[in-house]
């Protein structure tokens, strides 16, 4: 039986004198997969990332928020436990998240109209849409 390579088959590889053998991890890299569009994935995972719509409070519910927020500025100094639902707008898309905070209230700014916690996170009084808190400010 004759082969079409018999006639090669023992001859040595040839080697290049004047280009450096390529490393394998080089001839590799060659046939390494090539991402066309890069940042594609990324787009379509915050795309299918869900957010929430911001609840639009009612006169009531906004006057017993405005209650409670009162009685706590009356009582800062009693350091009561405090946990409130506020929304927070996404950075990237409409909508955003429900975020619920516990801890002390620290200040109340009317004027930058902003809930201060003793661990200083700051919650806009206009997007809070919960309060619950200890005996005295609950209702």
């Amino acid at each position: 039986m004759s082969n079409v390579y018999d006639d090669i088959i023992d001859r040595p590889h040839h080697v290049s004198s004047t280009r450096p053998h390529m490393s394998t991890i080089d001839r590799a890299a060659q046939f390494s997969p090539f991402a066309a569009l890069t940042g594609f994935g990324a787009a379509i995972t915050e795309t299918g990332r869900q957010t929430d719509a911001r609840i639009e409070l009612d006169e009531y519910e906004k006057a017993a928020l405005n209650e409670k927020l009162s009685r706590m500025l009356e009582q800062l100094d009693s350091q009561a436990e405090v946990t409130m639902t506020y929304f927070k707008p996404d950075e990237k898309k409409s909508g955003g998240t429900y975020v619920t905070v516990m801890g002390t209230v620290k200040k109340i700014d009317e004027h930058e109209r902003v809930v201060v916690m003793e661990n200083r996170t700051k919650i806009p009084i206009d997007d809070i849409v919960e309060i619950n808190a200890e005996s005295q400010v609950a209702e």
